[in-house]
């Protein structure tokens, strides 16, 4: 089972959190003025990559909150958590703490 750090309540098991897609998609500003191609893109594709990924979370059995993840989901290793609305962490930096 995997130990999801939630920011705001510390390690809890995987079975209370939900997963709520990619973390840090632009939004925007004026949806009724973007294109439908445009639109399509925002709402059904996402990046999905074989690596590290930064995901959202929701802890539904603890604080409720979402709050961001950073994953490796080849091994699926958390390198780091924090809360929705902080700016997304340096990858390189994540990566020299993690020792890669």
């Amino acid at each position: 089972m995997l130990l999801i750090p939630c920011p705001h309540c510390g390690p809890r098991p995987e079975i209370e959190f939900r997963y709520a897609g990619e973390a840090h998609v632009a939004r925007a500003a004026d949806p009724s003025v973007v294109n439908d191609q445009d639109w399509a893109e925002y709402l059904y594709f996402r990046s999905n990559p074989k690596g590290i990924h930064f995901e959202r979370w929701r802890h539904i059995s603890g604080c409720a909150r979402f709050f961001n993840c950073v994953r490796d989901t080849v091994s699926d290793k958390i390198l780091k958590t924090y809360p929705a609305g902080e700016k997304k962490p340096d990858l390189d930096t994540l990566m020299k703490e993690a020792g890669r």
